[in-house]
């Protein structure tokens, strides 16, 4: 079948340019969506009686037929149609006959393949956003069930202060949490139909986009015909969003990385989530979260191939917009494998050595904060305190000890306030317990958020 467009020209196109121009490649992948589409329309045409009932009806019982040929591996787009939708019209076409040359009446592929892109987009920010309450499940059976551990906090890499490890995994359950946030708002800006709008002026044909739009699903119309055509506003967001999301999985990632080393060992990996080495036969390679780190730069690099091709774009669609597709497409399925991978990685890849944990934060100088909270608690001004817990840091480095090998003698040549019971309130399991600000890493605190977060969960 010749091309739709071809009567407007004499000569033939180059075959190379005719291979270059095609997207069928990769947008055979919004078949569904521009199948579903075009049943909206179709039906639309009928009742705005542009189409006869008798004609919709056919039209839409020849495309039911096309979904189901492709669902059952008997249909499969491809060369050497141009692209999902002329394709799907030519089949149409073919099982039909004339009537199917109707359906494309008083619309544009440009308003087309914006509605199918978004319909594909929704239905895949609902799928992941599922992924991400699966994760942040995960997360939170880690923070359950490791309220009293500790581990050592970090500020610039350097050991900070000891936290609970509970406390730490709600971290990353509020970061994802903001990623759903964003992806409901995302998908907020993807459900309003561009239906409607044809090329890019509207059309004189009389149409109901109200009708589409709720045959499809979609919240809303688009205002301007223009920008109904031209807007990828929602594809940047949701790569942004994606970018985002990517960049929680890459810190997690990079924290694991580091705890099942020999010189962390805060945690090591099972067998069901790592890889050994070609060569060296003691390795235990961690494979997933060094994947996810690196997928990481995979979907940034998407962001700015979408920031560049907007920037330069006049009103209103441009065949720049064909390059829209297959970032969008790699990204939903590399975000997906990640979010997955990540899952199954915390659910039964990684034990933590809770003895490693409590003898890291029982051999450093993080609870050098306290001896000067202690100091304050006794009226001494906070910069005073500081100093002076300064000062016997620098002591028991020269000594090669810790605060706890100090005799209260010792203490108290620094400041007189120092008592008996400065050993107790420096003990780590105290240090943690005691910061019960709120947000803060006491176990009050935890286990108020633990208690949020299941009711939030629906656990």
């Amino acid at each position: 079948m010749s091309k739709v467009w071809s009567n407007r020209f004499d000569g033939s196109l180059n075959p190379f340019i005719e291979e270059f121009n095609a997207s069928i490649s990769f947008d055979k992948k919004l078949i569904l969506e521009d199948i579903d589409c075009s049943i909206a329309h179709a039906k639309m045409l009928s009742k705005t009686k542009v189409l006869t009932s008798h004609e919709s009806l056919q039209i839409v019982k020849g495309l039911e037929t096309i979904k189901d040929d492709f669902l059952e591996g008997k249909f499969s787009p491809q060369a050497p149609s141009e692209d999902i939708h002329y394709c799907i019209e030519e089949k149409l076409i073919n099982l039909i006959g004339e009537t199917g040359k109707k359906l494309h009446t008083g619309r544009s592929r440009n308003d087309q393949v914006g509605t199918d892109i978004r319909l594909w987009l929704r239905k895949n920010i609902d799928n992941i956003d599922l992924l991400l309450l699966h994760l942040q499940k995960s997360l939170f059976f880690i923070a359950e069930s490791n309220l009293y551990t500790l581990i050592p906090g970090y500020t610039h890499m350097q050991r900070a202060q000891p936290l609970s490890l509970a406390h730490h995994f709600l971290a990353y359950l509020e970061m994802f949490q903001r990623d759903r946030e964003r992806l409901n708002e995302v998908r907020a800006r993807v459900n309003i139909s561009p239906l409607g709008a044809a090329a890019l002026a509207g059309t004189k044909i009389k149409i109901d986009r109200y009708f589409t739009a709720e045959e499809l699903g979609f919240d809303n119309v688009y205002k301007n015909s223009i920008d109904a055509v031209s807007d990828r506003d929602f594809c940047i967001e949701f790569v942004s969003t994606s970018s985002l999301i990517m960049s929680h999985l890459s810190r997690l990632s990079e924290e694991i990385i580091m705890w099942v080393t020999d010189e962390f060992s805060f945690a090591k990996l099972t067998d069901k989530c790592a890889t050994g080495s070609s060569l060296m036969p003691q390795k235990k390679n961690p494979d997933v979260p060094e994947l996810i780190r690196g997928k990481t730069g995979r979907v940034y690099g998407h962001l700015q191939s979408l920031l560049t091709i907007i920037k330069g774009v006049p009103l209103s669609y441009n065949k720049d917009f064909q390059e829209d597709k297959e970032p969008i497409f790699d990204i939903v399925v590399t975000i997906s494998s990640c979010l997955k991978a990540m899952t199954i990685l915390l659910n039964e890849g990684i034990e933590f050595n809770v003895e490693k944990l409590m003898e890291s934060v029982n051999n450093d100088f993080s609870n050098a904060t306290d001896l000067a909270d202690y100091l304050v608690s006794k009226k001494v001004p906070f910069r005073k305190a500081y100093q002076i817990v300064g000062d016997i840091v620098k002591y028991c480095i020269t000594k090669d000890i810790l605060f706890k090998d100090l005799r209260l003698e010792e203490f108290q040549t620094f400041h007189s306030e120092f008592k008996e019971d400065i050993f107790e309130n420096l003990h780590p399991m105290n240090v943690v317990k005691s910061r019960n600000s709120l947000g803060g890493t006491g176990f009050d605190q935890v286990k108020i958020e633990l208690i949020k977060w299941k009711k939030k969960l629906l656990i």
